[in-house]
């Protein structure tokens, strides 16, 4: 992360949602989300994040928006939450133009300890359309590792997007969390 500008965290508030919904869209959605590696430009359309379920987020208990910011920008962002006893990775978002830069793999690990920290948690999950074998590799090198557990796309929900595939599924993948000191 030497060749990082200077990076610093902090959790999300409701002034925050458009700026999350641009970067969010523009990480996977478009052709602005093109410029980076983890676009979903080729199986969806339409939105990823709205401003209610943002405000969903921020505001539910044991729930957090975590941000990265260079330069008063937000360039990164990760929804985290306690789901069932685990840490919940979602909403794992880089600006374009910095992905590959080592952000990701900051954030990600900030955010992890944040959920130790706050919550006493040992375990992250997350959900990945598991179609996307980069995106699944790029977090089995993180460590999470794919459990077998599926669960179906919400076809006909336009929060989600608007799938281009009539095969797109989640898979869970879960990381036991390093003893946090």
């Amino acid at each position: 992360m030497s060749n990082l500008p200077s990076v610093s965290f902090r959790p999300a508030t409701a002034a925050d949602i458009p700026a999350l919904i641009t970067l969010v869209t523009s990480a996977y959605r478009g052709d602005a989300s093109r410029a980076g590696w983890t676009t979903e430009a080729d199986i969806l359309d339409g939105q990823r994040v709205d401003a209610e379920g943002l405000l969903g987020d921020l505001q539910r208990p044991r729930s957090v928006i975590l941000l990265a910011e260079q330069a008063g920008q937000i360039v990164g962002c990760c929804h985290l939450a306690d789901e069932d006893g685990h840490g919940y990775l979602g909403m794992f978002a880089i600006a374009p133009t910095l992905q590959g830069s080592g952000l990701g793999k900051q954030l990600m690990a900030r955010g992890e300890a944040m959920v130790q920290e706050l919550w006493g948690l040992q375990s992250m999950q997350m959900t990945v359309i598991d179609c996307r074998a980069e995106l699944i590799a790029f977090y089995e090198r993180r460590g999470y590792v794919r459990t077998g557990i599926t669960q179906p796309f919400p076809y006909g929900d336009a929060r989600f997007g608007l799938p281009k595939r009539d095969d797109l599924r989640f898979e869970i993948l879960e990381k036991n969390l390093e003893p946090h000191a």
